[in-house]
């Protein structure tokens, strides 16, 4: 039903007040903040029958800040680096069982060598509208046992000694604050998949382990702010290990008989286009490991390196290029290269065309936020969902400064993102 259309008269603001509700109506609550929520609600939406919950109680009113704060904080205090999530799938789970929600863990963990797999909990639809999965990793990148978090002014940090954590806790707790307030107040969503992913920091491993259960669009909370943007564009992304093999022989006496990998791979280095290769390519050596003494011509070297870009010929075009540096560095002292690459993810791109980034972009604007597409220079499990068929996204979350020990988020971009994982709950049970 369309409530109080005859004031409203389809145009936005237009009332400075609404009438009040028949008295019972709505909850005490709701009735003693009627005016905000109304005009709220009628400034967030114009078209199909409102549902009375929507318009009794705007999502950011539903937000337990406090709540939310503290299971932040709780995620963030528990030690979950990569292969070692168990104790906080733990925590989740007891917290989801306080729901009435059963979370269920895969075989990933024993794929990947962990200590548990993802944690998976379905919630069936209270309203016709296609499967959606939503998502958040509970890895973190370096162990922090023990951390010490500082609260102050609306910022949560560590003392510096440790990172939070935030990267993806700051996706985690907002998720789980979603899930609770869809049971508390009972509000009309389609059916969810909610994914606690593993080993997202290591190779996306959890991601790639999942059963995304006949999901049509996956919504990925991760990243950093602005909240209310989203990632629409990342990069695939190559892993190369390269030895070199030379010629051993004694440094001092007898030089010119050996062959120095080191010298080759110094040579093919030189000519190669690392780093920033354009706005959509980059590349890496990352790690360099030879030799076995000093008075010995090096014979092997073995490098760790990659390379990433947004577009697949571009990436395969830088390959090439660092490929033919080092054969030809190789081939000019009559060394060897072995070459293996593997691929760690593929690129993705999505458009405003797409049904999830309509989705995306409609329940940002629907709370007032930019709904801004981004394009980013990292993976995430959106890049696994989408090869698996889910086009999917990032939420951005309030992560800041993530993989180092000036790590936060602040209190206001949790409560938005919870906010808008409601939001973005709500617009897919629309049937976009």
């Amino acid at each position: 039903m369309r409530l109080y259309l005859n004031y409203w008269g389809g145009e936005r603001g237009l009332n400075p007040r609404p009438p009040e509700p028949q008295s019972g109506a709505l909850p005490l609550s709701y009735r003693r903040h009627w005016p905000k929520v109304y005009h709220r609600a009628a400034a967030a939406s114009t078209d199909g029958p409102w549902d009375l919950r929507a318009v009794a109680g705007t999502l950011a009113e539903m937000v337990n800040r406090e709540r939310l704060l503290d299971t932040f904080l709780q995620l963030c205090r528990i030690n979950s680096p990569s292969r070692e999530e168990a104790e906080v799938a733990d925590w989740i789970c007891r917290r989801l069982a306080g729901l009435g929600l059963s979370a269920e863990e895969d075989n990933a963990g024993a794929v990947v060598d962990g200590n548990c797999g993802n944690l998976v909990v379905s919630l069936p639809g209270t309203v016709p509208a296609p499967p959606i999965l939503i998502c958040a990793h509970m890895d973190i990148v370096e162990p922090n046992p023990g951390v010490e978090i500082v609260v102050e002014d609306g910022v949560v940090r560590t003392d510096g000694t440790a990172i939070l954590g935030a990267d993806d806790k700051a996706g985690c707790a907002p998720l789980i604050e979603a899930l609770t307030i869809i049971r508390e107040k009972g509000l009309a969503h389609g059916p969810i998949i909610a994914a606690f992913t593993i080993c997202e920091e290591v190779g996306l491993f959890g991601a790639a382990n999942l059963d995304t259960r006949g999901a049509v669009m996956g919504f990925v909370l991760d990243a950093g702010p602005p909240v209310g943007s989203f990632i629409v564009n990342a990069p695939g992304m190559m892993n190369i290990e390269i030895t070199v093999m030379g010629k051993a022989a004694h440094s001092g006496v007898r030089p010119e008989e050996g062959i120095s990998a080191v010298e080759a791979v110094a040579d093919a280095v030189a000519g190669m286009k690392l780093g920033r290769i354009d706005e959509e390519t980059t590349a890496n050596i990352g790690t360099i490991h030879g030799g076995q003494a000093r008075n010995v011509v090096c014979e092997r070297v073995v490098m760790e390196a990659e390379a990433r870009s947004r577009n697949p010929q571009k990436l395969a075009a830088q390959l090439n290029h660092m490929r033919e540096q080092f054969d030809r560095a190789a081939s000019k002292r009559g060394a060897s290269v072995d070459w293996q690459e593997r691929k760690s993810y593929q690129s993705y791109l999505r458009t405003n065309e797409d049904p999830v980034v309509k989705t995306a972009i409609a329940a940002a604007q629907k709370i007032g936020l930019t709904g801004q597409l981004r394009a980013a220079g990292g993976g995430s499990d959106a890049n696994v969902f989408n090869a698996k068929g889910v086009p999917s996204i990032v939420v951005c979350t309030g992560m800041q400064k993530n993989h180092t020990h000036d790590e936060f988020c602040t209190v206001d971009d949790l409560n938005s993102t919870a906010e808008l994982t409601l939001a973005i709950i709500q617009e897919a049970a629309k049937g976009a």
